[in-house]
């Protein structure tokens, strides 16, 4: 379907996620991964969907003056919302573990930002998905950190992951949202520098 966007740009995708790697290869997107180190930090006043965007275009930013005419990068940033506070990756075991006891039995948010940029524009989108975690014990938690060690994943969680499985009760909203990119948001961007409506 963007066949011929395809064709005329190269994608940079500016992310070390496999699972978005992965959203990008199921799309059948020719891309290539390239990075720049960024401090992923935000201004304390921001709140819910404005520090995932404010993040994605931070990740962006490094790329301004580099690309060529034909090159589109594509950054994108996940938090989980929870008690009007942002949890992004833990450090370690112990926060990982604080953090899904905080999720255990409650409904958060997770809320993903992307940003698509070139040499002539810039846009974001994002998206927010409603999740609903039964209660966990502490065995379940330290069995899924143990064995799964999520220190790459906002909220310290996988939702195709064993926790997943056995955790969540409900969601309202996109999947693939909560597993770090929003594919059918970022499919109707690319669809719309296809069509030039940018």
């Amino acid at each position: 379907m963007l066949e011929k966007l395809l064709k005329k740009y190269q994608i940079i995708l500016a992310s070390g996620s496999p699972r978005r790697q992965q959203f990008f290869r199921d799309l059948n997107i020719p891309f290539k991964v390239e990075l720049f180190d960024v401090k992923e930090l935000y201004p304390n006043h921001l709140q819910k969907e404005e520090i995932p965007e404010y993040l994605a275009k931070l990740k962006a930013a490094p790329f301004q003056d580099k690309l060529s005419e034909n090159e589109i990068v594509i950054t994108s940033d996940t938090i989980v919302w929870l008690d009007n506070q942002a949890l992004g990756k833990p450090e370690n075991e112990q926060m990982a573990f604080e953090m899904l006891q905080k999720l255990s039995g409650r409904k958060h948010e997770v809320i993903t930002a992307i940003c698509i940029k070139t040499n002539s524009f810039e846009k974001t989108a994002t998206d927010s998905t409603s999740v609903s975690f039964s209660e966990l014990t502490s065995d379940e938690i330290e069995y899924y950190v143990q064995r799964y060690e999520p220190y790459d994943k906002a909220g310290s969680y996988g939702i195709q992951e064993w926790i997943g499985y056995i955790g969540v009760e409900k969601i309202e909203g996109s999947y693939f949202n909560v597993m770090g990119l929003p594919v059918h948001i970022l499919y109707r961007m690319l669809k719309k520098i296809e069509d030039e409506e940018y």
